[in-house]
């Protein structure tokens, strides 16, 4: 654990720690053609700084639109979001968003696709160059800044995507199942990847994922969510020891037994939504 996350689960943050957030009671209904859908019932969680938290459940529980609540991207029909204090009310510049797709620009070149934050803040092109050199090197993609997006695999233009929002130094990263279209080996060097780069940073993550080993592998804590309309079912916090090594991750005797309890629940809730359709 790092000096900023001991300091948070301490009680050291400050209040309006920009790296907290706050959900209150969320709701989220939509409203299509004179019908209503709950999507999402009184979801209340408090994240604190540094922190990896984890959103896990069925497809359609409503993981991906709590994200959106804490992007701004989503209105909130009840409830409250707060992110250091401050509630959002709008899109919330404050932080990081990565998405399934690498949404790079095809018509730029890597090293300026990464750069494009700086440029849209008016930050000089000799200083946003070097910073996205910088980053492109941290994540190894050193040699390929001259490279346009279709010229690299899907692991390297993620790797860019990643890399484009750690140059804008937000203090909180929300992730929506950003390695699920990858195959199997390239997931686990962006897992290992993107544990080197958070480890130490004092920036919190909020993930989401449908794969359980995914979770176990990166989090402190796993927030499981009901089926439709999704609220949590239960947080678990995940004791295996940082560093984890998340290329052995199933050799551990606590992973096991984490997978197992996890599962139980998850797998619960897999069944209440199928039975619905």
């Amino acid at each position: 654990m790092t000096a900023l996350r001991r300091a948070a689960a301490a009680g050291g943050a400050p209040a309006g720690d920009p790296r907290r957030l706050t959900l209150e009671r969320l709701y989220k209904v939509y409203v299509s053609r004179g019908e209503s859908l709950l999507a999402v019932r009184d979801v209340s969680l408090k994240i604190e700084p540094g922190e990896f938290v984890t959103f896990l459940g069925p497809s359609g529980c409503g993981k991906s639109t709590v994200l959106n609540m804490l992007a701004g991207l989503e209105s909130i029909t009840d409830g409250s979001a707060h992110q250091g204090g401050r509630p959002i009310t709008g899109v919330n510049t404050d932080v990081g968003y990565i998405t399934q797709d690498d949404n790079l620009l095809p018509w730029r070149t890597l090293l300026d696709n990464v750069a494009f934050p700086l440029e849209l803040r008016g930050v000089g092109k000799g200083e946003r160059r070097e910073r996205a050199h910088e980053l492109l090197r941290s994540v190894g993609l050193a040699g390929f800044e001259s490279a346009y997006p279709h010229e690299l695999s899907g692991g390297m233009r993620k790797r860019g995507s990643i890399a484009r929002t750690l140059l804008v130094d937000e203090p909180v990263i929300l992730m929506d199942e950003p390695f699920g279209p990858l195959d199997a080996q390239t997931r686990l060097l962006l897992q290992d990847e993107l544990l080197r780069l958070w480890s130490g940073s004092g920036k919190t993550i909020v993930f989401v994922t449908h794969d359980l080993v995914e979770a176990i592998a990166l989090s402190d804590r796993i927030v499981i969510f009901t089926s439709t309309p999704g609220t949590i079912k239960s947080i678990h916090t995940i004791d295996i020891p940082r560093p984890r090594d998340v290329f052995h991750i199933y050799e551990t005797d606590r992973f096991t037994e984490l997978f197992d309890l996890l599962w139980a629940e998850l797998r619960e809730e897999i069944t209440k939504a199928r039975a619905r359709h």
